[in-house]
């Protein structure tokens, strides 16, 4: 008999995790400790659940500007290089204990300097920090690989330095190059420099697109910087249209994204929370689950919008109705959508997200 899907068995599947932004999944406490260190100034509360309700609720605002102010705290008691590695260790294993096996986790080196850390430090702090944390997992039984993901602010002018860094630092754990930040105004096309030299290295990179912005922000993604992967990807559900009788007709950005197989990084409870969509009901992940597009489903930002994997997967089974295999489904698209080698990604589909669910299905 299959094993009944609920939270606590969905906690112990096997979960890919390619979303999900360091100073975006805290923990309460940890901001007041490091704020009290750091002389930090400014936060709404000094009780960490306090916290973490404000921050839920500040970001549950329906507008990823306001969203985005949430992380001023955060960034805020992030700019020393044990904090990096305080964070980067607690993210690891808290993970590890949600279930998630590998994990791309991204974070905007250029937003930790502020006390003098260079570049070069921040990256080797939050690097030792996955290292330390990834440890500490496996002794409780918990393995899990986490990559880095290094993002470039859209809205900066540093995002050819950051590139130059994830190059740098590719064989040492990072996997993969990011942009991030505000979509309107600021198009992925102003980083073109930084693209080039990423295809010309033979590096990865995946761009925020298709969140608050719409079909443009993600046509320059993928025809004018190459983009391997789709951040949020949202919004090509506007390429998509309805007959009369119901069938759905894909445009042809929609058809090219769903024949290519570009992966869709999505993030649905982020999403309603940003006003990229009105309720997990409404969500396109639905439909493009439905029409098979490469979709895979990820946290974005585990404290502003108090999720975790296994409430993410947990929430879209009772919402859409789905079992074990669609849940796998999920995992293989994000394994196989993974910055990491074709044989390390061949090897974790077929030795542990397969076999972990074979087991819950027997």
């Amino acid at each position: 008999m299959p094993v009944s899907l609920n939270v606590d068995s969905v906690r112990d599947a096997p979960k890919v995790l390619l979303h999900d932004h360091l100073d975006g999944g805290l923990r309460p406490a940890t901001v007041l400790e490091l704020a009290d260190a750091a002389g930090y100034q400014g936060l709404p509360s000094t009780d960490a659940q306090e916290l973490g309700e404000w921050f839920l609720a500040a970001s549950h605002s329906g507008s990823l500007e306001l969203y985005l102010e949430t992380f001023g705290h955060t960034v805020g008691v992030m700019q020393s290089a044990d904090a990096l590695v305080r964070v980067a260790a607690e993210c690891a294993e808290d993970l590890a204990t949600d279930g998630v096996v590998y994990a791309e986790v991204r974070f905007a080196p250029e937003l930790h300097v502020e006390q003098g850390l260079e570049l070069d430090a921040v990256v080797e702090a939050v690097l030792e920090g996955f290292r330390v944390g990834s440890a500490r997992a496996a002794e409780r039984g918990r393995r899990i690989r986490v990559g880095c993901l290094l993002t470039a602010m859209r809205h900066a002018a540093r995002s050819r330095e950051i590139a130059e860094l994830s190059v740098r630092y590719r064989n040492l754990g990072v996997v993969g190059f990011d942009i991030a930040g505000a979509e309107a105004g600021f198009p992925p096309t102003r980083h073109l420099d930084a693209f080039e030299y990423l295809r010309q290295q033979n590096a990865h990179f995946t761009i925020h697109a298709g969140e608050a912005f719409g079909l443009p922000s993600i046509w320059e993604a993928l025809q004018w910087c190459g983009t391997d992967r789709l951040g949020h990807g949202v919004r090509i559900v506007d390429d998509i249209t309805l007959g009369a009788d119901g069938t759905p007709r894909l445009g042809l950005l929609a058809a090219y994204v769903r024949d290519k197989r570009i992966p869709l990084e999505m993030c649905p409870t982020s999403n309603v929370h940003t006003g990229a969509a009105k309720s997990l009901a409404d969500h396109p992940i639905g439909l493009l689950t439905e029409l098979r597009f490469r979709v895979t489903v990820n946290t974005d930002n585990r404290l502003m919008s108090d999720v975790s994997m296994t409430s993410e997967m947990t929430a879209l089974a009772d919402t859409f109705g789905y079992g074990w295999a669609d849940l796998q489904w999920f995992t293989v698209n994000a394994m196989k959508s993974s910055f990491l080698g074709f044989d390390e990604r061949l090897a974790m589909i077929n030795e542990v997200i397969k076999p972990g669910y074979a087991a819950l299905m027997a």
